[in-house]
């Protein structure tokens, strides 16, 4: 019979938990339990101080890191890097300014890159037909701007005249006249 009551007790082992594991369980849990009463005490007391003296040691804190710039062989951070005395020292009042309008048309080409082929004349009109290295014609009319700074001036029986006017940085005007002639068939 004492063999029947141990193996019942065998049995009911699987209901009944370890005592030291339940133990350890509860230990645990009571732990968790007073680590976050404490946490909430702590982040309430936080929250209870007073603003202004909290303000009043951020203040001390920054008082005592004051920042002092040294000038010691140094440059002046705040000077322009380019000043209008240096830029205007050393500029050659003579060097001819761009315009900066934008080039179209026969301004994109430079008369020396033209070619004169042909000279028409329509009613009272001269008209010069100009051809650039790719064979490409353009038509030339009295009045129109070819080149950077260059205008068509006068249209002849053999040749064109285009004046340029360029204009220097002290505002003087330099004037130049370019004249492209009519080759003969054979000429070079």
């Amino acid at each position: 019979m004492s063999r029947c009551l141990k193996n019942q007790k065998n049995n009911m082992s699987f209901l009944m938990p370890d005592t030291r594991h339940a133990t350890k369980a509860i230990f645990t849990g009571k732990f968790c339990l007073v680590c976050v009463f404490v946490f909430c005490l702590t982040s309430q007391a936080a929250a209870t101080t007073d603003p202004e003296a909290e303000q009043a040691n951020s203040n001390k804190w920054v008082e005592e890191t004051d920042f002092e710039y040294t000038m010691e062989n140094r440059e002046d951070p705040f000077v322009p890097f380019i000043s209008e005395k240096a830029a205007t020292s050393n500029v050659d009042m003579n060097e001819i300014v761009d315009s900066g309008e934008p080039l179209t048309g026969m301004q994109l080409f430079e008369p020396g890159q033209l070619t004169l082929v042909a000279l028409l004349r329509r009613d009272s009109e001269n008209i010069a037909m100009v051809q650039d290295v790719a064979g490409k014609g353009y038509v030339l009319t009295k009045g129109t701007k070819i080149g950077r700074r260059g205008v068509v001036k006068d249209i002849a029986l053999n040749s064109v005249l285009i004046e340029e006017t360029a204009v220097t940085r002290a505002g003087k005007k330099i004037i130049t006249e370019v004249v492209m002639k009519l080759k003969k068939e054979g000429e070079e």
